[in-house]
């Protein structure tokens, strides 16, 4: 048998591996110049807004609430289609999730039905690019500034991605990346938020360290209440190495969905994902599976050939956290059942052009 096939693996070239070992052996590990350098070159792709990294995709996406006023008594709209994370934050900050359903052809939130959930304690929405597909951004922020809310965008599987020829983060109000090791570029784990203006850089400082703030040689206050989320220059130098690639890594993602496309028996009845090869950066390459084959059988199956199969979602509603609230089956039937039903194939630069064609092979000879 051929060596097993993940759904991802990173790719971590030598250069930047050798530029962790320097950051080891400065003796400089923890937040510092490699973290700064990496902020800068973020904010250089992101058209220069302010941009900070922090330890995870997660906490970007609670601090942008917080930057934004977000917190008990207040409501935010956001898909059940997504990490749970993604409403794990709203609750984290004190506020009331609000769930809508999905569009079944892009699997993103349904902006029409956000419009119709907003009530007159609904402060935010967190859309969800689900892999790397944006939701419509022209009609998101129509949506917001008639409806008066306020944006964090999860764009945790976005980045690289774009909306008519603007790069995802560059506009807009809050956009949160994530840098996991599944991501397109990593920093084994980290995250970045890229702020609206440079009014929030300060608060935005202070929540990711403890509230702390210094001034001159020795002065330190501590006037807010944050946490621990700083990233590491061991992660930071990691995302800089990373950053060089994105260009040929979102190239390549696209080549590699584009035979896909060319390759997939259309006859097994699987829903593809919609052919943006303009926008999306192609994070995750997912078919929903037709309804009589469960999706467990099919994971084993393509296991059995050597081929790995990621699941990326659930509907959220459905865990026990989630149902202890209230939320039920049936509420979201586009979410539910592509949520049964998705299964995340192999995607990642590294991968060979025959690597796809085994992957169809292998889907033809589980489902025929």
């Amino acid at each position: 048998m051929k060596d097993f096939l993940p759904f991802t693996r990173p790719f971590i070239d030598e250069d930047t591996i050798a530029g962790v070992a320097e950051v080891l052996r400065s003796g400089w590990i923890t937040t510092g110049p490699q973290a700064k350098a990496f902020e800068a070159a973020l904010s250089a792709h992101c058209g220069g807004r302010p941009v900070r990294v922090y330890s995870s995709g997660t906490i970007t996406m609670e601090i942008g609430l917080r930057l934004a006023g977000v917190g008990a008594g207040d409501e935010v709209i956001t898909t059940p289609l997504s990490w749970v994370a993604t409403a794990n934050v709203i609750q984290e900050v004190g506020a009331k999730v609000v769930f809508v359903d999905v569009d079944p052809k892009t699997r993103n939130i349904d902006l029409d039905l956000v419009e119709k959930a907003v009530t007159a304690k609904t402060r935010a929405v967190i859309p969800v690019d689900l892999a790397g597909l944006p939701v419509d951004r022209d009609r998101l922020y129509s949506l917001s500034k008639k409806k008066d809310l306020r944006v964090v965008e999860d764009a945790a599987q976005a980045f690289g991605a774009s909306w008519k020829g603007k790069p995802i983060g560059s506009f807009g109000d809050f956009v949160s990346f994530s840098f996991h090791a599944n991501k397109n570029i990593t920093s084994a784990e980290g995250g970045a938020l890229v702020l609206p203006g440079e009014e929030y850089i300060s608060l935005a400082e202070k929540l990711r360290l403890q509230g702390i703030s210094r001034s001159g040689e020795d002065g330190m206050d501590c006037d807010v209440l944050g946490g621990k989320a700083n990233l590491t220059d061991v992660a930071a130098r990691i995302g800089l190495g990373q950053l060089a690639h994105l260009e040929r890594f979102t190239r390549r993602r696209r080549e590699l969905a584009r035979r896909y496309f060319s390759l997939w028996e259309r006859s097994l009845g699987c829903e593809l994902p919609v052919e943006d090869f303009e926008n999306s950066n192609w994070h995750m390459f997912q078919v929903v599976l037709p309804g009589k084959k469960p999706r467990d059988r099919f994971i084993a199956g393509m296991r059995e050939l050597g081929i790995g199969v990621g699941v990326h979602y659930p509907a959220m509603h459905l865990f026990s956290l989630y149902r202890a609230l209230g939320w039920h089956a049936g509420q979201f039937p586009h979410a539910e059942r592509i949520g049964r039903s998705i299964a995340t194939l192999p995607l990642f630069p590294a991968m060979k052009d025959e690597d796809v064609d085994r992957v169809c092979d292998a889907a033809r000879k589980v489902l025929g």
